[in-house]
């Protein structure tokens, strides 16, 4: 779905940000040319992939976060008018009475993005699903013990209608997110749920950053647009120290999750083909393909055991939820 108020936007279908086009998990039926896939052609990493889907809508499920329990979650429902997001978490041995919904209290529609081996999850919510995607406002929030909890930046430029999107927690409770301000550009965040602060992240020389996830060390990453308009990733260690990185040959790269040893998981494209990968500083790339999903598999999570969350677009044209299990 991914409701776009930007000339950018996040892959992930079901985020509002200001970085790459709404709903690109692009077709499974795309044909990849040989430029392409050869500068798709990383390392591939190996994998045992798994679809899951929750059957209340097997044409839509994304799976965005995972942690080290194996405790996932993800939401259904592509977002259109009548089609709206239902949040959720999904438990070994992933059946489909494993499902749990999570949807903010009285919401029209509900993202979770991620979780913590606390069990403290994130993501944000709507009161609406009109016809028109772009009407809908968005709200950050976190659950913890039971208690939903309202998060928005206290911005004094905000999109109309406005967006906050918590993306990212970790165990010492401290999120990250961004808002999106009136021009549409998106500004980054982090907010510990302890003491309700917040503080600014900043890719210099960018107006559009967009920060996804946070590891146990405070590491931050995320994807801005730089001066020249390209969207490149970015890896914040707690020190301040900012090191960005793209897939050479790419169109744009976005890193989606970090785990504690600093394996960095996203998605990059080259033109209509979108390619999950695993990236680490001084190691490169390696692409991730679910074989269901050749160039459409996106990579939104990954827990320190190295298991991946995701999801890709299939034969039939549906947005199938992914696990893959080194």
């Amino acid at each position: 779905m991914t409701r776009t108020r930007t000339s950018q936007r996040i892959l992930r279908s079901g985020v509002v940000a200001a970085a790459i086009g709404a709903g690109l998990a692009a077709s499974a039926n795309a044909q990849v040319s040989a430029s392409t896939a050869a500068a798709a052609n990383a390392p591939a990493a190996s994998f045992i992939f798994r679809k899951l889907n929750n059957s209340s809508d097997p044409t839509f499920n994304q799976l965005l976060g995972i942690n080290n329990h194996g405790r996932i979650v993800g939401y259904f429902g592509s977002g259109a008018h009548g089609h709206p997001n239902k949040g959720y978490q999904l438990v070994a041995p992933y059946h489909q009475a494993n499902y749990k919904a999570e949807n903010f209290p009285r919401s029209a529609q509900t993202e979770v993005t991620s979780l913590n081996d606390q069990g403290t999850t994130v993501g944000f919510f709507s009161m609406s699903n009109k016809v028109n995607p772009f009407a809908n406002g968005f709200t950050g929030f976190y659950l913890k013990g039971g208690k939903y909890h309202r998060v928005a930046f206290p911005a004094a430029s905000r999109s109309n209608p406005p967006v906050n999107e918590l993306l990212g927690i970790n165990n010492a409770g401290v999120a990250v997110g961004f808002y999106l301000d009136a021009l549409g550009n998106a500004h980054s965040y982090r907010f510990s749920t302890a003491t309700h602060k917040f503080a600014r992240i900043n890719v210099h020389g960018s107006a559009n950053v967009t920060a996804t996830a946070i590891n146990a060390g405070g590491s931050i990453v995320g994807f801005f647009t730089n001066g020249a308009g390209q969207v490149n990733s970015f890896l914040r260690r707690a020190s301040g120290k900012m090191t960005v990185f793209g897939k050479p040959g790419a169109d744009l790269t976005q890193a989606f999750g970090i785990n504690k040893a600093g394996e960095v998981v996203g998605a990059y494209t080259i033109g209509n083909s979108t390619f999950g990968f695993i990236w680490r500083a001084g190691h490169g790339f390696r692409t991730v393909n679910d074989p269901n999903g050749h160039g459409s598999t996106i990579i939104n999570g990954i827990n320190n055991s190295g298991e991946l969350v995701g999801f890709y677009t299939d034969a039939k044209g549906n947005t199938d939820g992914m696990l893959a299990i080194p």
